[in-house]
């Protein structure tokens, strides 16, 4: 929108207002994009705010020809990856994530509701196990609906790339979800895995 560019411009003039403003729009989507990267809500706000501060000190790099959006999710996704790497793949444990919010549908089908969370538990674990670039390609086109072009932007590589990366993924969530159901045939757990993306 125009007065995003005219905030973009103005915040790289040096205009700390300007900044602010585009922080308060971005704030959710990159607090977001972390705590799905690190399953964690007090990492995600640390992440957060690290992200707001290195996108300031590279304002001068933006390129006002991209998307701004795409441009911090870059830097979101990127000092995820990095904080994972450093963790060394220490798996989350589920009992650190704030309850979901509950819908009608919850409050009146409780027995559906107990079961989509436990769909969305198995998601949650099943995507922790992915490598971190593999995860943060998943994120991006999955909750953030971004095409290949735009994901392979925001993490420095190409479309092809992108989508062998999201292929893998897709063989690797199958291959854990006939790992960890081994009673399943294997049709089922396979059609699980892949219906586990659109899950929340």
């Amino acid at each position: 929108m125009e007065e995003e560019r005219v905030w973009i411009r103005q915040a790289i003039a040096g205009d700390h207002e300007a900044f602010t403003r585009l922080v308060e729009v971005y704030q959710i989507p990159v607090y977001n994009l972390a705590y799905r990267m690190l399953g964690d809500a007090k990492e995600a706000e640390d992440a957060a705010q690290e992200t707001f501060l290195r996108a300031y000190t590279r304002l001068s790099t933006y390129q006002t020809d991209k998307k701004f959006s795409s441009w911090l999710l870059a830097i979101a996704s990127h000092y995820c990856i990095d904080r994972l790497r450093r963790r060394r793949f220490t798996w989350l444990s589920l009992d650190e994530l704030p309850p979901l919010n509950q819908t009608a549908d919850e409050h009146n089908h409780p027995e559906k509701a107990a079961i989509q969370q436990e769909e969305r538990d198995e998601v949650r674990k099943l995507l922790n196990r992915l490598p971190p670039q593999y995860r943060a390609a998943v994120i991006l086109r999955y909750w953030y609906e971004l095409s290949y072009r735009e994901i392979a932007e925001v993490m420095g590589t190409t479309e092809s790339a992108i989508k062998s990366r999201l292929y893998r993924a897709r063989e690797m969530l199958a291959q854990q979800a006939l790992a960890s159901q081994p009673a399943e045939t294997p049709s089922k757990a396979q059609s699980e895995s892949q219906s586990a993306l659109r899950i929340v």
